[in-house]
């Protein structure tokens, strides 16, 4: 018997992140903990270089998931994404990525999920993780997802095919509602530290939304200012879990910081001003955000913007009277687009959010542009010991 064992998976990059995707059919892990071990296995983790697994050390890198045929008849396709941690074991299958969302309809074309039709295919994904729909908007030439084309976006280089990304569908995805405490704005009262207004919305994946000031910032800051100072990151963590225990993800932040490593995210936002590209230097004038945002995900800052933090901070834009609401600039106060300063340059999200005539916000529109490509198709060995020791490895 090999001393190890082979996996089909592709490398794939959507938006500013890659990920290794895997077909159903050549999953061959059957429970969670044979599929958390395997994950681990495939990436190297835990280890902060990854150096024993294709994982990318970063992130917008370590990230997973299985395609596979549609589990619900409005969807084409199932998608399934897994966060792995990179210096923890943590394998969390509780939250989805946006931007990693932006490949699965290109590849499911190419895959032969969907007919391809041009010059433009869409694509119903059913995103598991949270039950619900996105629907992607796919270029298609020559029988095949595009790739080449004139679309930029900040913290890519070069240009690709857009491919149009609608989460509509996404609001309370993870806890009911968009708004899980029923309030545009809460007070948080956070041990050690006194109490804090927060914003908890939960469209794409939940996030807790603070006052760039009222935790002594700006809203303009370097990712690696912040990661290298481990007092603020420990204030943001706490605060974060307060949020959790807020919006009903466990009874105490001390629960929450253990059993919900990863969501809710927590945004810290700011009026808009300039800032440095941290991907490049470039410097941006104010007038190119309507308002700045940081985001901290598993314990670290995002090095540009996470797809579905942007669809979860347009939603809480367009909410009257919540923090991020405030903290936009004239320009962001009316129209469809909200335009968000990040560390890696600027995201742009068409939204609307519904009002008048209703108990609660209702989602209408939340859609991002993004790029996406295939990188790799191979197969990646892992030890025997992490293989599920059911079945044998067929790569014939």
């Amino acid at each position: 018997m090999s001393e190890q064992c082979g996996v089909r998976v592709s490398i794939v990059r959507g938006g500013t992140s890659k990920a290794i995707f895997v077909r159903a059919e050549d999953w061959p892990a059957e429970s969670r903990p044979e599929a958390d071990e395997l994950i681990r296995a495939i990436f190297g983790s835990p280890d902060r270089r990854q150096v024993d697994g294709i994982g990318g050390a970063d992130l917008l890198t370590s990230k997973f998931s299985i395609i596979g045929p549609p589990s619900r008849d409005d969807a084409d396709v199932d998608y399934t994404f897994v966060q792995v941690g990179i210096e923890t074991p943590t394998v969390s299958w509780a939250m989805n990525c946006g931007n990693i969302s932006a490949v699965v309809g290109p590849y499911a074309i190419d895959e032969g999920f969907v007919e391809a039709v041009e010059p433009s295919t869409t694509v119903r994904i059913h995103q598991v993780n949270t039950g619900r729909l996105i629907v992607a908007e796919v270029p298609v030439r020559d029988g095949a997802a595009a790739v080449a084309g004139d679309y930029e976006i900040n913290g890519v280089p070069g240009s690709g095919a857009k491919v149009t990304l609608d989460f509509s569908d996404s609001a309370g995805g993870t806890t009911g509602a968009l708004l899980p405490t029923g309030n545009p704005v809460d007070t948080l009262e956070v041990e050690g530290i006194g109490p804090i207004e927060a914003s908890i919305v939960d469209a794409a994946n939940p996030i807790v939304f603070i006052r760039a000031e009222d935790i002594g910032l700006r809203g303009d800051e370097d990712p690696n200012e912040i990661d290298s100072d481990a007092e603020l990151m420990a204030k943001l963590e706490l605060i974060r879990c307060t949020g959790a225990v807020a919006a009903g993800f466990a009874a105490t932040p001390e629960e929450a910081e253990v059993d919900c490593p990863t969501v809710p995210f927590i945004a810290f936002v700011g009026k808009p001003r300039p800032w440095t590209d941290f991907a490049s230097g470039e410097q941006h004038a104010a007038d190119e955000c309507d308002l700045n945002a940081r985001l901290y995900v598993m314990r670290r800052m995002h090095k540009a913007y996470a797809g579905t933090g942007t669809i979860c901070t347009g939603a809480a834009a367009r909410i009257p009277g919540s923090i991020t609401n405030q903290a936009l600039g004239a320009s962001g106060q009316e129209g469809l687009v909200v335009r968000i300063g990040h560390p890696s340059g600027v995201i742009p999200i068409e939204v609307e959010v519904e009002v008048a005539g209703h108990e609660s916000p209702v989602l209408r529109r939340a859609a991002i542009h993004r790029t996406a490509r295939r990188l790799l198709d191979g197969t990646v060995y892992v030890p025997r010991a992490a293989y599920p020791s059911k079945q044998e490895p067929s790569l014939a």
